[in-house]
């Protein structure tokens, strides 16, 4: 079995990072992290040529790119998608769904068993995020009207048995039946995480307790604090920051959330509270202009300016263009995050969120080979999963 030694770079391991140090790898694992440059016999080497050598990012949170969305139910969609990202540093990402027709959801469920099976030239897909359609009507932002409703036991548990590729689900917790809905995902090793929704601090906590421990692209649809007959109430935002064990995901395109905004996120809940997503549509990848959120069949008209897709008549985005590696420059350049700190948002910490940091998510000896190497601006130079170059750029 070939081995491989990567050299010549700053290895960020979850600790330090190394100067002068090399991997090795074996048979897509990481074999060994040394402070030192080793010999090793007729191992493919690779040098880093002075950049960073960093872990894969991981995307929990992503509609599409490349001008293909996962609701489309194309496989070659699926795989184009997954290269796209990959040229951005994404080693692993979570193909998610809009709120949408029953049969819809139920034929990407089916589609993304085939595109998996095929998938050896992008990031790896590990797992579905089923977004919406439980959510709050007041807070659905993009999400169609058509679909949204209070969460249904037959028909939830009807998808949840068609498919364990099912990972996450979001969903609003303040709903008729969302807590005996959480409680039934987490019995299953389901994430439920908190989205669009107009819950209170007093809703949020019994729902954190049944299994809502994360909340979805933090600030965007959700509520924070509201008047009541003239009292006041914590919403989803304020909990989130009152309750340490919370996790939560930032769509860090400068856009979604401001720089004081990624700040605070940052202060507060810290890089192992705090993972990066793109939550990026299919136009992600693709010139400006009109484009489609959701599928091509039954999405929304949208139109992408200013580095961000919105709604037609501009009153809420639509979803982001972003990719990982120009969120973790920004945290640098906006938020004022060290390097380390950015990486980990966007590698150990989803890993841990998603319960696959035993495997992903750091360069530790025994993990998976999935590794970036990316200059001083964090632009991609190599993408590698399991060992393998799947994206290298000509220089």
């Amino acid at each position: 079995m070939e081995k491989i030694k990567i050299y010549n770079g700053k290895i960020i391991t979850p600790h330090r990072t190394i100067n002068g140090g090399c991997i090795i790898i074996e048979g897509g694992k990481i074999l060994e992290v040394s402070t030192a440059d080793v010999p090793v016999e007729n191992a493919l080497e690779i040098n880093a040529m002075g950049n960073y050598i960093a872990p894969g990012f991981i995307d929990l949170h992503v509609h599409g790119g490349g001008g293909h969305d996962f609701m489309d139910n194309e496989p070659e969609g699926y795989l184009a998608i997954a290269a796209l990202h990959a040229k951005h540093g994404t080693t692993a990402l979570m193909p998610t769904t809009l709120s949408s027709e029953h049969q819809d959801l139920m034929d990407t469920l089916s589609v993304y068993e085939t595109a998996n099976a095929r998938n050896v030239k992008g990031a790896e897909f590990i797992g579905i995020h089923i977004e919406g359609p439980y959510f709050s009507m007041e807070q659905r932002g993009a999400q169609d009207p058509r679909y949204i409703r209070a969460p249904v036991p037959a028909e939830y548990q009807e998808i949840i048995a068609s498919s364990k590729s099912i990972k996450r689900w979001s969903a609003a917790p303040e709903l008729t039946g969302a807590l005996e809905f959480a409680q039934y995902l987490t019995e299953r090793g389901i994430l439920p995480s908190i989205a669009h929704t107009n819950a209170i601090y007093e809703e949020v906590l019994p729902a954190f307790e049944k299994g809502f421990s994360h909340a979805t692209h933090f600030y965007s649809c959700m509520s924070g604090v509201s008047r009541r007959n003239a009292y006041r109430y914590a919403g989803v935002i304020e909990s989130a920051y009152l309750l340490d064990a919370m996790t939560v995901e930032i769509i860090a395109d400068g856009i979604h959330l401001p720089p004081p905004l990624l700040k605070l996120v940052l202060k507060i809940k810290g890089a192992d509270r705090t993972a990066l997503v793109t939550d990026a549509m299919r136009a992600s990848g693709m010139p400006p202009g009109p484009s489609i959120l959701g599928s091509r069949r039954d999405g929304l008209e949208v139109i992408v300016e200013d580095n961000v897709a919105k709604l037609k008549d501009r009153t809420a985005f639509a979803g982001s263009v972003a990719t990982m590696d120009r969120l973790v420059r920004n945290m640098v350049t906006m938020a004022d995050a060290t390097l380390e700190d950015a990486v980990k948002m966007a590698s150990l910490t989803p890993a841990n969120i998603i319960g696959i940091g035993d495997r992903k998510g750091s360069l530790v000896a025994g993990k998976d080979a999935d590794i970036v190497i990316f200059d001083e601006e964090v632009n991609i130079l190599r993408t590698m999963v399991a060992g393998k170059s799947i994206y290298e750029k000509l220089i």
